[in-house]
């Protein structure tokens, strides 16, 4: 992963099936990038404060799609985002989190900036 506002090189960017765990305390936006066709397990351990994950969003999902969102019954959060198989791009992906007694919209409490980054076309 690179720091905030640099492009990951593309021979460090991850294939296949990425894990990303996401716990207490760790940064609220973290930097990923993966090849075409990645499949990504988020993991968001359970909050320290009253607050619950709520909800995961992609702002481009023709990049990175949520297929799949749950929370456990002790409050870890988990989604799984399927990446573009050809085309690459970015897209933010964010995840809200608030308190179940408190009236209002759910705030983001965390993003992952995900680059997709295509194979290189032989020919």
């Amino acid at each position: 992963m690179s720091g905030p506002g640099s492009a990951a090189p593309v021979a460090s960017c991850s294939a296949g099936r990425v894990e990303v765990t996401v716990s207490p305390g760790d940064a609220v936006e973290r930097r990923l990038c993966v090849r075409t066709g990645a499949v990504v397990s988020v993991t968001l351990r359970p909050r320290a404060d009253d607050r619950r994950w709520t909800a995961v969003r992609s702002a481009a999902p023709a990049v990175v799609l949520v297929s799949g969102w749950r929370v456990d019954a002790d409050g870890t959060g988990r989604a799984t985002l399927r990446c573009a198989s050809v085309r690459g791009g970015t897209a933010g992906i964010t995840v809200t989190a608030k308190a179940p007694d408190v009236a209002g919209a759910a705030r983001t409490a965390f993003t992952l900036r995900v680059s997709v980054v295509p194979y290189a076309k032989e020919g």
